[in-house]
């Protein structure tokens, strides 16, 4: 298994974290394998990203520092494309895989319901599990789990610290809100 190294960086939605394996096998640049979204406090924060079982870094590689960068530009509404963003998700199961990667699709500022999304996945009828696996996002902005809404455009979940005010504040930022729908 690969270690994990994270970083935490602050953002004006709070302290977030980010994680990649360290020493990969080849010259590409690392991929995140773990965001952590912002909890009460930093402390809390870095609590919740190591228990993926990843290290403190003294400092991000330059890639990782890259989506960093764009991480606090986005929070601060500069509004980013995070879909180019190569992303680890080694020990995920072949579908929350397809949930993932059908989420990254929706560009910012838009929103689906889960029945969409599972719609999209050719599994009208798994909504829940749709939900479920966006629950386990390990890398949550960068797969937009906050674009994916209840039927009806309404909340639905969300199990960021500060919850549905949290995904409330994110789809703020992209100038989209809970009710109002946009394909």
């Amino acid at each position: 298994m690969k270690q994990l190294v994270y970083h935490l960086f602050e953002t004006p939605l709070g302290w977030c974290g980010i994680a990649w394996a360290e020493g990969g096998r080849s010259s590409a640049a690392p991929a995140v394998a773990r965001f952590q979204l912002p909890e009460a406090t930093a402390r809390e924060t870095e609590s919740r990203i190591a228990r993926s079982g990843a290290l403190p870094s003294s400092a991000p590689p330059p890639s990782i520092a890259e989506v960093v960068g764009r991480v606090c530009r986005h929070f601060r509404g500069d509004v980013q494309d995070f879909r180019d963003v190569a992303v680890d998700l080694d020990g995920v199961a072949p579908f929350a895989r397809r949930v993932y990667e059908a989420a990254r699709r929706i560009p910012a500022g838009q929103t689906r319901t889960y029945g969409e999304l599972a719609a999209a996945l050719g599994r009208p009828t798994a909504a829940r599990a749709v939900g479920q696996a966006l629950g386990k996002n390990p890398v949550a902005l960068i797969i937009p789990c906050h674009r994916i809404l209840a039927a009806g455009g309404k909340a639905g979940g969300f199990s960021a610290h500060g919850g549905l005010a949290t995904k409330a504040r994110m789809l703020a930022v992209e100038g989209a809100a809970f009710g109002v729908h946009s394909a």
